[in-house]
C-alpha cells in the first residue's frame, strides 16, 4: 500500500523561517552562500566520560561555531531522553532541560524516545523549545502528534532550504510506542522532498533516525542532497559527489561540523561540502552547562554511590560483547532475575545491557553501576512457556549475531548449543534446562523483561505466553539486581558455557 501525505496538509505540517532577513521570494545571489551544519546523535549521557562528550562540550562546540559562522543550524537526529542513569528516575526530563538550552534547530525522535511509554514521550516532545520533526509519526487515528512537524523551509541569504524528518518504523519492535504508528521512512521522507522541492526548494537535508541499511537506501535515492542518521553509533560519511552521508557516533564524543557553500545559478544549485570532525576531549566544557550536569550528578549520587558487593571476577558489559557470546555481567544479571522470581530459567537481550564498560576483579558494585547497566527501568515478568516457545525464543535470539544485534540472549539456567553457520531459524542444537534435554511440550517458568514480554526484539513468541507475574505486579530489573548482589555480598560470575557457539 503506498502512504502518501495527505493533500492539503503539507503547509500545516511545515515550520517556515527566513534567515537574514530574506525572503522565499529573494532571487539567487551571485555570491555563494556557506551553511554549517553541527550534527550530534544518540546522546543520552549528560556527563563526559574519559573526558569526552557530554552536554557541556558539545555546548562549547556549538559556541564556538555560532560565533564565527554566520548561519549555524544545529541538527539532533534522535537519542536523547533514554537510557540514562537519571532518566531511570526522571524519564528523560533533565534531558530537555539541557537541550532548551543549547537550542537545535531540527529534533528527530529516535526509538529511545519512546522507552517510557507514549505518554512520556508526549510530556519530553511538549517540553521542548525546538522543533521536532517526524513526518512519518502518526496517532492511532491517522493524525500527525500535536507540536511535532514534518519539516522546514530555511530561507537563507536567498537559498532556500527543506528539511525532512523521519525516524525509523520498527519502533513497536524496539521501543515501547503504545498506539503510535510509524510509516516507510523512506517513502515518506520522497514524498516530502519532492514536495518542497515543488515548492521551491534548492537544497534537501533529511535528517533520518534509521538504521545502517536504510542510511544507504536513503542516500543512493537521490531524494536529498544531504542525509544526518543517528542510530547506529556509527562515525560515517559518505559522499558520492551528488549526495552526502553523515552520522555523529554517539555521545558527542566526536562532533560533525559540515560547512556547504552552495552557489545558486539558473539552473539549480551546486554546492560542495567542508567536513571537520570534532574531538570534544580538545574542547574547554561550558562552565554554566557543567555546573548544571554537576548539579544534577549531586542529586544522585548521595543514594548510588553506596557500595553493594564485590565480583571477584572480571565483569565486560562492552556493546560487542553482550551482544554476541555468554558473559559474566548478563549470567549474573539473568541469574539474578531467576533467583529473585524462582523461575526455572532467565533470558535477557544483551541490549538491554548498557553500561559498555569493563569492570576488573576486585571493583565494587554500587547501585550507580547497576542502574547504568539497566537504564531502561523495564520490570521482571514470570511467564510460563513451552518448550517449543523456547526454542523459537533462542532462534530470535541467534538470528542476527553477525549484526550484533541487542536481541542475542544472555540466560540462566540452562544451556545452549547452536551452530552459527547454519540458516536463521535452525541455529539451535540442542538445549539444556537445568541438565535435561528440553522437552517441547514442558511448561516452564521464564523470568525476562517487560519489553522482551511484549515481543520486543523480535521476541513474538512471548507475547502470547501465559503470565504468571505481569508488569503490574513485577518488581524492577535494576532492583532485583541490586537486592541480589547485596544480599551475597561477594559474586563472581563466570563464563560457563551456557552459550556455546559453534
Amino acid at each position: 500500500m503506498t502512504a502518501r501525505l495527505p493533500k492539503g496538509l503539507l503547509a500545516a505540517a511545515l515550520l517556515v523561517v527566513g534567515l537574514a532577513g530574506t525572503s522565499a521570494a529573494d532571487v539567487a545571489r551571485a555570491e555563494p552562500v556557506k551553511i554549517t551544519l553541527v550534527t550530534t546523535n544518540d546522546m543520552d549521557r549528560m556527563e563526559e566520560k574519559d573526558g569526552r562528550g557530554g552536554f557541556a562540550r558539545l555546548a562549547a562546540v556549538l559556541a564556538a561555531e555560532r560565533a564565527t559562522n554566520p548561519h549555524v543550524l544545529f541538527i539532533h537526529a534522535g537519542d536523547a531522553i533514554s537510557p540514562s542513569l537519571l532518566s531511570t528516575f526522571d524519564q528523560g526530563a533533565h534531558v530537555m532541560a539541557l537541550l532548551n538550552q543549547l537550542r537545535p534547530d531540527v529534533f528527530v525522535p529516535g526509538n529511545h524516545e519512546f522507552d517510557f511509554g507514549p505518554k512520556v514521550f508526549a510530556e519530553r516532545m511538549a517540553q521542548a523549545h525546538f522543533p521536532v520533526l517526524a513526518a512519518n509519526l502518526r496517532t492511532v487515528d491517522g493524525r500527525r502528534p500535536d507540536g511535532i512537524t514534518a519539516g522546514r523551509i530555511l530561507v537563507v541569504d536567498g537559498l532556500t532550504i527543506g528539511i525532512v524528518g523521519v525516524t525509523l518504523d520498527d519502533v513497536p519492535e524496539l521501543s515501547s510506542p503504545g498506539d503510535y504508528r510509524f510509516l516507510p521512512p523512506l517513502q515518506v521522507a520522497e514524498e516530502l522532498a519532492a514536495d518542497l522541492r515543488r515548492q521551491g526548494a534548492q537544497l534537501i537535508i533529511a535528517v533520518a533516525h534509521v538504521g545502517l541499511q536504510q542510511d544507504l537506501e536513503f542516500l543512493r535515492s537521490g531524494a536529498f542532497d544531504v542525509v544526518v542518521s543517528g542510530h547506529d553509533h556509527l562515525l560515517t560519511t559518505l559522499y558520492d559527489g551528488r549526495s552526502l552521508l553523515s552520522e555523529s557516533g554517539a555521545e558527542a564524543d566526536r562532533v560533525k561540523v559540515l560547512t556547504l557553500t552552495v552557489e545558486a545559478g539558473e539552473k539549480g544549485v551546486r554546492w560542495t561540502p567542508d567536513l571537520r570532525v570534532v574531538d570534544t576531549a580538545k574542547v574547554t566544557p561550558d562552565p554554566d552547562i557543567a555546573r548544571q550536569v554537576a548539579a544534577y550528578e549531586e542529586k544522585l549520587s548521595g543514594t548510588l554511590d553506596v557500595e553493594l558487593g564485590m565480583t571477584s571476577t572480571r565483569l565486560d558489559s562492552r556493546r560487542i560483547e553482550v551482544r554476541s557470546r555468554e558473559t559474566a555481567i548478563g549470567n549474573l544479571i539473568a541469574d539474578a532475575m531467576r533467583e529473585m522470581t524462582g523461575a526455572d530459567i532467565a533470558l535477557i537481550n544483551g541490549g538491554g545491557i548498557r553500561g559498555n564498560k569493563v569492570y576488573p576483579p576486585g571493583s565494587k558494585l554500587t547501585a550507580r553501576d547497576i542502574l547504568s547497566e539497566l537504564p531502561f527501568g523495564n520490570r521482571t515478568l514470570l511467564l510460563e512457556v513451552s518448550g517449543a516457545e523456547l526454542r523459537a525464543a533462542l532462534e530470535n535470539g541467534l538470528s542476527q549475531v553477525a549484526d550484533a544485534a541487542g536481541r542475542f540472549p544472555q540466560v540462566s539456567g540452562m544451556t545452549v548449543l547452536a551452530d552459527l553457520s547454519q540458516p536463521v531459524g535452525q541455529r539451535v542444537q540442542s538445549i539444556k534446562v537445568k541438565g535435561l534435554p528440553l522437552d517441547p511440550k514442558a511448561r516452564y517458568t521464564l523470568a525476562t523483561n517487560d519489553f522482551l514480554a511484549r515481543g520486543g526484539d523480535g521476541y513474538d513468541m512471548l507475547s502470547g505466553a501465559k503470565v504468571v507475574v505481569s508488569a503490574n505486579d513485577a518488581g524492577l530489573m535494576a532492583n532485583q539486581v541490586i537486592a541480589y548482589i547485596r544480599s551475597i555480598g561477594y559474586v563472581a560470575p563466570q563464563i560457563e558455557g551456557r552459550l556455546q557457539l559453534q
